[in-house]
């Protein structure tokens, strides 16, 4: 898809005594263009162009100049049919952010981006609100006119190991609005085409220029998607125009003689996230690369907390438990909550179905009531993303999707939301979807392909193996007398891993084990655990 797109650079008055005639240039410029640009971005602060010093001439700033910036950008839009993108101070709750509006063909507000590394000064001197970059939060993705735009604001250039996190949300352009005055221009080029490359995206930084010869600041430009430089204002004051194709990104080998990909798919591919500072020591090797047999901690740890709980699965976790499992449900209102039972009378002081309350209503019962300890006295009903935001990457998720019937079709926007929160965490490598229902895991595929599928015993428990291989699912959860040696070797002969349920005893788990099954749900994940790295151990 071809655009013309337009980057601005404009003046930047250190005092603030040029900062009005470089703001009226930029508002002359943008008069300038014609029905032929498709996409404009302008730089960094652009409704203030000069150094401020504190929150009151922040205020008097924005008072001043935000309101007719934003109304040109919206005009410039409806007038040359084109999507433009301004960086410029708005409130928010009684605070102000640095924050990138866009504006769609129309001229209409569609997104909002807020910085998400704020420096310094713009915190403890202007005294912006910084509260949300605190927050966790997956990249900011806009898709307009079948295009995916990502964000970059300035500081934000600076923490590269935020590339990789873009790069997996597969954008076609990185809007770069930038107020960089310390670094020389070779090195805003080496952080632009270093971006560029990592993320196979077409990155468009808008920037200010000191005008002084210093070679500092500047640098607005157009950087392709194979790092090569397509446009570069250096230090003018000045607007620049590139056509560029969307469609033409960068696929090179993904190391030699392999198939082509783009960049960050060969680097995804022997990504060792532990190994990351933000991943931290809680990250746990992933289910492609943990190695069996294991023990999942069914429901978490029911021995020492109520099922189906943050405490419960907490437990679990600490005591080192490589899997737990957990039972979503919906809730009248659409949420997504964890319960074995749909019922609500053996774990809470409730009475009914989870899916005929909402979440609000589910909020009234206590699940820890019946468990027999006042220590849980209160506790409510967990919701899959907190459980998600909790244990992403700690621990492995058998996550078991209850439908109540399996012939019953699911909610597909239910199926896109529980993929979507997956995906927000970044966990996919770390979960896996379990049920008997036969439709829904073929839904699965189609809806939330890339996450693993485990067939549940369902109206079928003897054809399990059988079913797995005709939908193409890596695992198999056996219940109990269907389990059997021949199943286990059908199953590891085709690839496919083998759960149990369940084993409480050591008997019983080492039964299992001798049979050939991968993984032992149990409800006493401490005494379980023990056998099964004694077991391991001796074999």
């Amino acid at each position: 898809m071809k655009q013309k797109v337009c980057v601005f650079q404009p003046g930047y008055s250190t005092d603030c005594s040029r900062s009005r005639e470089y703001f009226e240039w930029e508002l002359d410029q943008l008069d300038r263009l014609d029905e032929s640009v498709d996409i404009v971005v302008l730089p960094e602060g652009a409704d203030i162009l000069g150094k401020l010093g504190s929150p009151d001439a922040v205020r008097e700033a924005v008072s001043r100049n935000t309101g007719v910036l934003i109304a040109k950008a919206a005009e410039t839009a409806r007038r040359c049919h084109a999507i433009v993108f301004v960086n410029c101070y708005t409130e928010v709750e009684g605070k102000f952010r640095n924050t990138t509006l866009a504006f769609d063909r129309s001229g209409g507000i569609v997104g909002r981006y807020y910085k998400q590394h704020l420096t310094w000064g713009e915190e403890h001197v202007l005294g912006l609100d910084a509260s949300y970059t605190y927050e966790y939060d997956s990249p900011m993705v806009l898709e307009l006119d079948g295009m995916r735009f990502a964000f970059l604001t300035c500081y934000d250039f600076y923490f590269y190991e935020y590339y990789a996190n873009i790069a997996k949300e597969n954008v076609d352009i990185i809007i770069g609005c930038a107020q960089q005055k310390s670094d020389r221009l070779d090195v805003a080029e080496t952080f632009a085409t270093f971006l560029a490359y990592n993320t196979n995206a077409y990155v468009l930084r808008s920037g200010v220029t000191l005008n002084d010869g210093t070679m500092l600041a500047g640098g607005s430009m157009v950087v392709g998607p194979d790092g090569r430089m397509l446009a570069n204002l250096e230090e003018r004051i000045d607007v620049a125009f590139v056509t560029i194709d969307t469609e033409k990104k960068l696929y090179k080998p993904g190391g030699f003689g392999n198939p082509d990909c783009a960049h960050w798919e060969y680097v995804e591919k022997g990504r060792r996230p532990w190994k990351y500072r933000q991943g931290g020591s809680a990250i746990v090797l992933d289910d492609d690369l943990m190695p069996y047999p294991r023990t999942c901690a069914h429901r978490g740890f029911p021995a020492v907390a109520p099922e189906g709980t943050m405490p419960g699965f907490g437990a679990a976790v600490a005591l080192g438990a490589q899997e737990i499992e957990f039972d979503v449900w919906w809730t009248k209102d659409g949420e997504l909550v964890v319960s074995h039972d749909r019922s609500l009378e053996r774990c809470s002081d409730g009475t009914g179905l989870v899916t005929d309350y909402t979440y609000e209503e589910l909020l009234k019962f206590d699940f820890g009531a019946k468990f027999g300890s006042p220590a849980y006295k209160g506790l409510k009903i967990p919701r899959f993303e907190e459980v998600l935001a909790q244990f992403a990457c700690q621990v492995i998720m058998n996550i078991h999707i209850k439908t109540g019937n399996n012939k019953l079709v699911y909610n597909v926007d239910l199926i896109k939301k529980i993929a979507a929160l997956i995906h927000k965490y970044g966990c996919e490598k770390y979960c896996y979807f379990m049920t008997g229902n036969d439709i829904l895991l073929k839904q699965l595929a189609q809806y939330a392909p890339g996450i693993k599928r485990c067939v549940g015993a369902g109206d079928e428990p003897d054809r399990i193996v059988d079913r797995a291989i005709e939908m193409g699912c890596e695992k198999v959860q056996l219940f109990l007398e269907h389990a059997s040696p021949e199943m286990t070797r059908k199953a590891h002969e085709h690839g496919i891993i083998c759960n149990v349920y369940y084993a409480d005893t050591e008997k019983r788990a080492r039964e299992y084990l001798d049979m050939g099954c991968d993984v032992i749900l149990t409800n006493d994940c401490n005494n379980i655990m023990q056998v099964v790295k004694a077991w391991a151990a001796e074999h």
